[in-house]
């Protein structure tokens, strides 16, 4: 009986896993080809939400120029598309175009400062440091 116990003790000993060293040849390629697996998924995944979704990217060509609130849910909006300016009126689940503009109606456009924050900057250059 004792032949057979220090010969399951043996194969116990044995089929536990050999010691891996962290920073080996095998463990860094395992880490890398990993790494590059999961950074080929997310390129070929937002490519295909690219090309599959409708979204395209920014132009330049077109742009927001003013928005004019009308009420909580309808705006109208000027943009510039090219060198022509359209009117267009925006509500949730349309957009219809008001008029079109022979020529620009702004030239550039600027940004728009509230009145509280004019006055709060023109304070805030008043105000002198205390010693």
């Amino acid at each position: 009986m004792p032949l057979v116990l220090a010969e399951t003790a043996s194969t116990a000993v044995s089929a536990r896993p050999a010691y891996q060293e962290p920073f080996s040849a095998a463990a860094i390629t395992q880490l890398l080809l990993g790494l590059g697996l999961v950074l080929g998924m997310i390129l070929l995944l937002g490519w295909l939400v690219k090309r599959f979704s409708g979204l395209a990217p920014m132009n330049r060509q077109m742009r927001v120029l003013a928005v004019l609130p009308l009420s909580s849910r309808e705006k109208a909006v000027l943009v510039e598309v090219g060198k022509q300016q359209l009117l267009l009126g925006v509500a949730p689940g349309r957009v219809n175009l008001l008029t079109q503009f022979d020529e620009p109606v702004i030239t550039q456009a600027e940004p728009v400062t509230p009145a509280f924050a004019a006055k709060l900057a023109e304070v805030m250059q008043r105000r002198t440091p205390h010693d």
